[in-house]
């Protein structure tokens, strides 16, 4: 599966979001062949619960499918740059590689506010890809915070 084409099934699992009151984010992982095993969706005040990203909630899954914590040669593909948890979350999982879409200058761990998946003091840092899909991912937020303005 291509970067596009992942990034599609991360916006689907985001717009299941939209049936509750979270922010509509969404995430895949897929295994070293290319095919997904897992997703999420934001679910924190659906759930109550802080740590609920769709990030979190995906790698949780794609673990339980694997049988291991370590994600060695996954892909997690998100449809908003993560945040410092969800960054961190997947450098101890080892993904591989981390492919997002939108930049998010707020609160951004992947270039645009901190930097934590290229910090060299840690022990594994994954391939990044930025901006795919982006106008696409950038749409669905504008629109989830517009009707909320």
């Amino acid at each position: 599966m291509d970067d596009a084409a992942a990034m599609a099934a991360a916006l689907e699992q985001a717009r299941q979001a939209l049936a509750g009151p979270d922010v509509p984010v969404g995430a895949v992982v897929l295994d070293a062949s290319g095919s997904v095993i897992a997703g999420g969706h934001n679910e924190r005040e659906a759930g109550g619960d802080p740590t609920a990203h769709a990030e979190i909630l995906a790698l949780r899954r794609a673990a339980a499918v694997t049988r291991s914590w370590r994600l060695d040669g996954c892909t997690l593909v998100v449809t908003l740059e993560p945040c410092t948890m969800c960054a961190g979350a997947l450098v101890l999982a080892r993904v591989a590689r981390l492919v997002f879409g939108a930049w998010d200058p707020k609160a951004g761990a992947v270039g645009s506010l901190w930097d934590v998946v290229r910090d060299r003091r840690l022990n594994h840092r994954p391939e990044v890809c930025g901006g795919v899909l982006e106008p696409e991912c950038a749409a669905l937020l504008a629109a989830f915070f517009a009707g909320r303005r």
